[in-house]
């Protein structure tokens, strides 16, 4: 399967500029970050789609509801599926709907990265806001280090870097000539397997496949509105601290499913992965 998958790269590579809209290899991630609302180590699922040149990272539940979702007739189909998944009839001939039952989508971030622009551009959701934001891909300088490690088969070797608040180490396998990996991380020669920083947060690469799927640009981008980054991250923080109040503002009868009342202020030293938006140095 890897050396495959490495011909197929090397091969595809030399033909890159052809069709840049088609990625060369798809790359599954495990992520794991702590949440703020539970105090727990959360675990989510990504994807990677790349080439030589441009790369889109993003949830596949996320990607299928927001195609959906992207057309009158689509979203009504999507909202037909979730109801029927969520309700419940009761014994006393009412109805009961839990949407943990269905594929309702949770996670909001897509980053798309192009060498050709020198751009990254990130979607998200801030608060109860969808918003994107651009930065530069000069942002991410790193050192490479004498350490390796064996992923999925592929020998790796250790980088690091210093990224918007948090000491990065990486793995990349120059087998795979691929300058990507998961959420923003590119510019080491080479496909970036395993990312990690202190407290906790994890990005492990757990399948690699060829394909050439359409790398398609985002759904729905008039519904974002351009921010700032650490704006967008210091909102979210504000959202984050004062959740319920601002949720029942807008919303009556609203029932959740933690208390966070009773958590302690967010800490963006533990919980956020680009904490500088809170350094108030001016750095």
């Amino acid at each position: 399967m890897k050396r495959r998958i490495l011909t197929f790269v090397s091969c595809v590579i030399a033909t890159a500029a052809i069709a840049q809209q088609k990625a060369d290899i798809l790359v599954s991630y495990d992520v794991r970050a702590k949440n703020w609302a539970t105090d727990t180590v959360a675990s989510s699922h990504m994807s990677l789609l790349a080439n030589s040149q441009e790369a889109k990272y993003f949830n596949d539940l996320s990607l299928w509801s927001d195609s959906l979702s992207s057309t009158p007739e689509g979203k009504k189909q999507l909202q037909q599926i979730i109801m029927a998944a969520c309700m419940t009839q009761t014994p006393g001939g009412g109805v009961t709907i839990d949407l943990r039952k269905g594929p309702v989508k949770n996670i909001h971030t897509y980053v798309f990265s192009n060498l050709a622009d020198n751009q990254l551009k990130y979607y998200g959701k801030f608060g109860e806001d969808q918003c994107y934001y651009e930065e530069p891909l000069d942002e991410m300088n790193w050192e490479i280090c004498d350490s390796t490690a064996t992923i999925l088969g592929y020998e790796c070797v250790a980088a690091h870097t210093d990224y918007h608040g948090r000491r990065w180490t990486a793995w990349f396998t120059p087998e795979i000539p691929v300058s990507f990996g998961p959420w923003k991380f590119h510019g080491l020669p080479g496909l970036i397997l395993k990312a990690e920083a202190d407290p906790g947060f994890e990005y492990i690469a757990t399948g690699i496949e060829k394909t050439d799927r359409a790398m398609t640009p985002m759904y729905s981008p008039d519904t974002y509105q351009k921010v700032k980054r650490k704006k967008a991250l210091s909102d979210h923080e504000y959202f984050l601290n004062n959740r319920e109040a601002i949720i029942r503002a807008k919303h009556n009868n609203v029932k959740f499913e933690y208390n966070y009342t009773d958590r302690p202020k967010y800490n963006p030293a533990v919980y956020a992965i680009e904490p500088d938006y809170a350094d108030k140095s001016g750095k």
